[in-house]
């Protein structure tokens, strides 16, 4: 692509491919400030459609046009999570952030093997594990900006305070108060395959509906949420301690339809399991492995934010 379609902007421009690169980060940052790859894509159109309201000569007059996409997402980020937050008093039962299926998953999933989809734009590395992006729900909005801008994607102060409004001092402090939030809320991880080792053997233990095994391989204060938006069965309120957990899974697992099966899956770029009814992803399951036992287990069934998982 490499002519313009806005409003009184003819001619070619070189600079468009460059541009539209910058879609990838802008969407990686929009879903880590918000938790949401829908509202991610609308807050990254909005950015773009910002830009392609001012003039060329507007435009020609911004040095670095991708600091300046940077600077805009980053504040119509931070509009949105203030929204967020009392949009979230009406929601039915807990939030939780919106799971991501792993590239070479989700391409497996679909016809061609190359449907554009914007969950291939998202890196799924550790500041996307479903742990850390409930901790950042946990914080302020301005702590959010602050701390993703600087912490993740190594923006210097003085830029994240024109996105934020503040000076650099005071988001200097903010992203030592979220980063504070993050090392409390963190235990000692387990390795990558112990996890899936973990997970595997609660997939093995739950289908056995073997509530002693489940037992073992749960944090004596092991919780698990859910959400499912007023959308889908589940239950509303958190589930606390590992022997309640237990018999909850067992009696899921007694419930349990013959069409539907248990998959291993990536969630967030860790080890998590899917439910699939009729080919159709219904329920994803993310776990926060923590010194060999699962500590924390987030149940989605909001269908809205499955529209990503593979269909097969």
């Amino acid at each position: 692509m490499t002519t313009r379609n806005g409003p009184g902007q003819d001619g070619p421009d070189p600079g468009l491919d460059a541009l539209m690169r910058e879609r990838r980060h802008l969407t990686n940052l929009a879903y880590r400030l918000l938790g949401s790859l829908a509202e991610a894509e609308d807050a990254v159109q909005e950015t773009y459609t910002r830009w392609y309201a001012m003039s060329r000569e507007q435009q020609d007059a911004i040095e670095c046009p991708g600091a300046w996409l940077t600077t805009v997402a980053g504040r119509i980020c931070l509009n949105m999570l203030g929204s967020a937050r009392a949009r979230r008093e009406t929601y039915v039962g807990e939030w939780i952030p919106e799971p991501l299926p792993d590239r070479t998953e989700w391409i497996s999933g679909r016809p061609g093997g190359a449907t554009p989809d914007p969950a291939d734009r998202v890196t799924l590395d550790e500041s996307v594990s479903m742990a850390f992006l409930v901790v950042l729900d946990s914080m302020t909005p301005a702590e959010r900006v602050a701390f993703v801008l600087h912490d993740v994607f190594c923006h210097p102060f003085a830029e994240v305070a024109e996105i934020v409004g503040r000076s650099p001092a005071a988001c200097r402090q903010l992203a030592s108060s979220a980063r504070r939030r993050v090392r409390e809320s963190r235990g000692p991880a387990s390795p990558t395959a112990r996890q899936a080792g973990i997970v595997k053997d609660f997939k093995r233990a739950w289908e056995a509906k073997d509530i002693g095994a489940l037992i073992g391989l749960l944090d004596p204060d092991a919780t698990a949420t859910a959400d499912g938006g007023g959308l889908a069965l589940t239950f509303l309120n958190p589930i606390e301690g590992g022997e309640r957990i237990a018999h909850a899974w067992a009696e899921i697992a007694r419930r349990r339809p013959d069409d539907m099966a248990f998959l291993e899956r990536t969630v967030n770029g860790r080890p998590g399991l899917v439910a699939q009814q009729d080919g159709a992803t219904v329920t994803v399951f993310a776990f926060d492995v923590v010194d060999d036992r699962i500590k924390h287990i987030w149940v989605i069934r909001n269908p809205e934010k499955l529209r990503h998982w593979p269909t097969t």
